[in-house]
């Protein structure tokens, strides 16, 4: 296991602290905080699998601060909770353990062709309408949900930037939840597939501890804000920030392009 990486100057810190601010932002409102954390990682200089890893560090312990919010203004739906939790925490471990069997340059080519699925995804159209939670059907709490989700977590684990959109995709059409309380309770079961993936790399040594202490930070504080600015200000929100998380990573792909 290391602890930073020796590389990583001042200016470049600045940056990743920056990124993982907006990507905490972006992935409280909306998902997809990845789509800005795994470039950016990538274009410090760090290996695709460290990047993978550091993403999965910075990204479980920010969106603590997310929960924390919707928790505290109850827009989770806790009946999809317990079926959807243990399967995000299995899929995402088994995805994490499958990309470590790639080589680094193999890694790097699947992250840069799988980036505009992510871009894709977070741009389909999303239809604010409420949701009973006793209307569920109890068959999709019991099938629908640990299935999506599961496979998912697999996603976030194999790879992971537009997670976040996946999930809250999922809940809004498998059970037709609002914008707010999907992206609420997709930060539970994001949070579980974060640890699940995150298991399996720190066990083969591909996280940078010091480098995560300040990110994190930066992270939480962006999580913080967005959720409450998404509480706050709804739908609209959503939309504006997937533009904004576009943008943003249309440009540092287009940079890792010129570069190479």
């Amino acid at each position: 296991m290391e602890w930073i990486n020796n590389d990583i100057t001042l200016w470049i810190l600045i940056a990743l602290m920056l990124s993982a601010f907006a990507a905490g932002f972006i992935d409280s409102v909306a998902g997809g905080g990845g789509l800005i954390l795994v470039p950016s990682f990538i274009l410090a200089g760090l290996p695709p699998q460290v990047a993978l890893g550091q993403e999965k560090i910075v990204s479980t312990l920010g969106t603590i601060a997310a929960i924390r919010n919707f928790i505290r203004n109850k827009k989770v739906v806790w009946a999809a909770v317990t079926t959807g939790i243990p399967a995000g925490l299995l899929g995402a471990y088994i995805g994490a353990e499958a990309i470590l069997y790639f080589d680094p340059d193999t890694i790097g080519k699947i992250i840069m062709g799988m980036l505009p699925i992510g871009i894709v995804l977070s741009f389909i159209p999303k239809k604010a309408k409420e949701v009973n939670q006793s209307d569920i059907n109890p068959k999709i709490i019991l099938f629908g949900v640990p299935t999506a989700v599961f496979v998912i977590g697999f996603y976030d684990g194999f790879f992971g930037p537009g997670t976040g959109s996946f999930l809250i995709l999922a809940l809004h059409y498998l059970l037709r939840f609002d914008l707010v309380s999907a992206s609420a309770t997709s930060k539970l079961f994001n949070f579980a597939s974060n640890i699940g993936a995150l298991i399996a790399f720190t066990l083969s040594g591909h996280v940078l501890y010091l480098l995560a202490i300040p990110l994190v930070i930066m992270n939480l504080l962006g999580n913080h804000i967005g959720s409450s600015s998404a509480l706050k200000y709804g739908p609209n929100l959503v939309k504006r920030t997937l533009t904004l998380s576009l943008t943003l990573l249309m440009g540092s792909l287009a940079y890792k392009f010129i570069v190479l």
